[in-house]
């Protein structure tokens, strides 16, 4: 049975003097993976943060499924001058809901950083980290507060290509639930198409602030099928893929 966690209904957003987004009706069900594709300035970062709340929107309706947990992540995460662990841990004991003494905190942000490959560089502090361990300890931090639903922001756009692979793995690794209790569904922006091709289930593709395209990523890349549901998709991805 398909568990529909976000929906938005004819959604406008408005940045300044810029419609940022326009009539964007999508919903989102749990264990989906979701890539968000599109020119820069096309609205997917936009689009994210409309999905997580972070944006207001002008028009239309956002509807989140009760108790819905979501966390987002930034192309480049924005880290504290204290520990790896740290980094993960306060954010845990500062959560009045959670309820976390700090060495609770901590055990818990242990766990994060062992699931990301980092418990060796716990100590060091995570501005130092490079930049595909400051991305893993971001997933770190998004992981242990146990979201529903986890939003990305181009992830790996600025890590070189080894960095790039362990970052793909642990989203896979989370949308198949491993270690965690339950699958997480994915939402992120990419302009890799051959990491949307490895990782989605389901591509939307975006144009001034539009929702163009809503495919499954089969049929997204299948040229003759893209075609008939939009040109400049099919435009795009011919382009991107040369």
């Amino acid at each position: 049975m398909t568990v529909v966690q976000i929906t938005l209904d004819a959604v406008d957003v408005q940045l300044g003097a810029q419609r940022a987004l326009m009539n964007v009706c999508l919903s989102i069900a749990a264990g989906e993976c979701v890539a968000l594709v599109g020119a820069n300035g096309s609205g997917k970062s936009t689009l994210l943060r409309a999905l997580h709340g972070l944006v207001p929107h002008s028009q239309g309706q956002v509807w989140h499924a009760p108790g819905l947990q979501l966390a987002m992540l930034f192309q480049r995460p924005y880290l504290l001058r204290i520990s790896a662990l740290n980094n993960v841990a306060l954010g845990l004991w500062l959560d009045r809901q959670r309820g976390l003494n700090w060495r609770s905190a901590q055990a818990l942000a242990e766990q994060a950083l062992q699931r990301v490959g980092l418990q060796t560089v716990a100590g060091q502090n995570g501005r130092q980290l490079s930049g595909g361990q400051q991305q893993r300890l971001a997933l770190a931090r998004a992981w242990a507060r146990q979201p529903h639903v986890l939003l990305l922001d181009e992830p790996t756009a600025s890590l070189d290509p080894h960095a790039k692979r362990e970052v793909e793995d642990l989203m896979a690794q989370f949308a198949a639930g491993e270690g965690a209790r339950q699958p997480l569904t994915l939402v992120w922006a990419s302009h890799n198409l051959g990491q949307v091709k490895r990782l989605a289930s389901r591509v939307i593709y975006l144009e001034g602030g539009r929702v163009m395209v809503d495919l499954p990523v089969a049929d997204f890349f299948n040229p003759a099928v893209l075609a008939l549901h939009s040109l400049a998709a099919h435009a795009f991805v011919q382009g991107e893929l040369a």
